[in-house]
């Protein structure tokens, strides 16, 4: 095996920069976690989801190329956590607004029936429908009151063996 391909570009002050960088930009993103909270990383909603991949790709970006720079990668990434932040802030205050940038959780079932109209629209299929009743070990339709699409993305299945109603409040903002 020819070693000196994979070891080429490879000396000591490379390897400590990338060292140095990965735990700086690291660091920077513990920091930011902590000055803005736990919610920067959640998948609550599509802005925070949106901003998890964008801080993961400047984070590979800046330790792995070097483009961006490793402070200017800092800086992107305390950006991305500031305008999440504020985005977040003002939807918490403005409903108008929150309604504006956050799509409304769908409806795909509704006491043991499919809402085929819904599926239709979410593009979401009856297979993929299946899989996840299937994960939430549904074992009969009618323990199903409600599956909903939430704005993430994910599936949420709510479920009972017998003829439990769900509360007014968890399905307020569905559609």
């Amino acid at each position: 095996m020819n070693w000196e391909y994979f070891t080429k570009d490879l000396d000591l002050a490379t390897i400590f920069s990338v060292i140095a960088g990965t735990v700086f930009i690291y660091l920077a993103i513990i920091i930011y976690t902590r000055i803005f909270g736990l919610k920067s990383f959640s998948k609550m909603t599509g802005f925070d989801f949106i901003n998890t991949i964008a801080i993961g790709n400047i984070f590979a970006m800046s330790i792995g190329t070097g483009s961006p720079k490793l402070l200017m990668g800092a800086v992107i990434i305390g950006l991305l956590y500031l305008m999440n932040h504020l985005i977040s802030v003002i939807q918490f205050k403005s409903n108008k607004v929150q309604g504006i940038l956050d799509n409304s959780p769908l409806l795909l079932m509704k006491d043991g029936k499919i809402i085929t109209e819904n599926l239709e629209k979410s593009k979401v299929t009856k297979d993929e429908l299946r899989g996840k009743l299937r994960e939430a070990n549904v074992l009969r339709l009618s323990q199903v009151r409600a599956v909903i699409l939430e704005t993430t993305g994910d599936v949420s299945v709510l479920h009972s063996e017998d003829e439990t109603k769900i509360e007014d409040f968890l399905l307020e903002d569905v559609t």
